[in-house]
């Protein structure tokens, strides 16, 4: 009696993905440097942090897909990365086809100061306008450089400036906070709990959970590596400068003490704010923004390895913060 044949063997994984991965690591070495600048340049043309960094996150994929293309670096890396995030940020908004509110300025306009303070600058002007404020004013490109990013002429560029510095108007005051949704209520006590089962539980089918620009996963009945890490990775960041997970200079004194989650009503949203115990006391070192779906969660977004969302966001909060770096890796590529 002949014996059954064994089955193939599986096919090797295939080296792709970490073959970009590797890539996508090098090209955010090399443009590291850039972030803060765009992250603040994304700060002036969106109106919440967080639409900044989706911004700032985008404008990165966009730029590293357009070097596979082109295979060529720019020469002028700044400008080009500005550039970028301008084309993307003027098509969106009029993909979206909701219309900008403009009202007429009942004050002079104040000179840089007012247009650049504290990164906050919310203005009601067109897209085209904001944009081209913002490079002139803030970043101080000439007439020239401007026109090549919004891809115009000098004398658009001219109008654009003109009509945009008549327009610029002061953050609306903030509302009163409604109630805390009983699924965010939930999410905290079970946080603060310890209980990772019962956060899973709370995540409906197929809900998101990411760490924003560096991974996303999505339920499927099985326990979450990101919440896992949300919950217990302090153990692993009190032990950075020999395990590794982020780099020794961001430690500060970390505990291996897990987080405590806290709510916070800011610019229209409930946040979470997640707390780290250190030696000289708690900082804020990560803010969640959670979907909700009746009484569960249909999304998580943890900004862990954003700083400058952090710093902008923690600061308008008025509570401490500590930075985690921009990079999710420790060696080079």
């Amino acid at each position: 009696m002949s014996r059954p044949e064994a089955p193939p063997a599986p096919p090797p994984p295939s080296p792709l993905p970490a073959s970009v991965r590797g890539c996508w690591q090098r090209f955010l070495n090399d443009y590291e440097a850039l972030r803060p600048e765009l992250y603040r340049y994304s700060r002036h043309l969106t109106r919440t942090p967080w639409d900044a960094e989706d911004l700032t996150q985008d404008t990165l994929m966009r730029a590293f897909v357009t070097l596979a293309q082109t295979g060529e670096s720019p020469p002028n890396p700044r400008a080009w990365l500005l550039r970028v995030a301008s084309n993307l940020w003027i098509d969106r908004v009029r993909k979206s086809r909701e219309p900008i509110e403009v009202e007429p300025a009942t004050a002079p306009v104040e000179p840089r100061a007012q247009r650049e303070a504290a990164g906050t600058l919310l203005v009601r002007l067109s897209p085209q306008e904001r944009a081209a404020v913002v490079l002139k004013d803030v970043f101080d490109l000439t007439l020239e450089e401007v026109a090549e990013a919004l891809s115009t002429s000098v004398g658009a560029v001219k109008a654009a400036l003109h009509r945009g510095r008549g327009k610029l108007l002061e953050l609306p005051a903030g509302e009163a906070a409604p109630a805390l949704p009983a699924a965010l209520n939930a999410f905290c006590e079970a946080f603060n709990a310890r209980d990772l089962p019962r956060l899973q539980a709370l995540l409906v089918d197929g809900a998101s959970v990411e760490v924003v620009g560096v991974s996303t996963e999505y339920a499927q009945g099985g326990p979450s590596k990101i919440l896992g890490g949300m919950l217990f990775g302090s153990a692993r960041l009190a032990e950075a400068e020999t395990r590794g997970g982020i780099e020794a200079r961001f430690v500060e004194k970390a505990l291996a003490v897990p987080p405590r989650l806290e709510a916070r009503f800011h610019r229209g949203e409930w946040l979470l704010l997640s707390w780290y115990a250190h030696a000289d006391g708690e900082a804020v070192r990560a803010v969640n923004r959670l979907a909700v779906s009746g009484d569960r969660v249909a999304r998580v977004l943890n900004y862990f390895f954003t700083p400058d969302f952090l710093a902008e966001v923690c600061a308008e909060l008025g509570v401490p913060f500590r930075s985690n770096g921009y990079r999710f890796w420790l060696t080079g590529c």
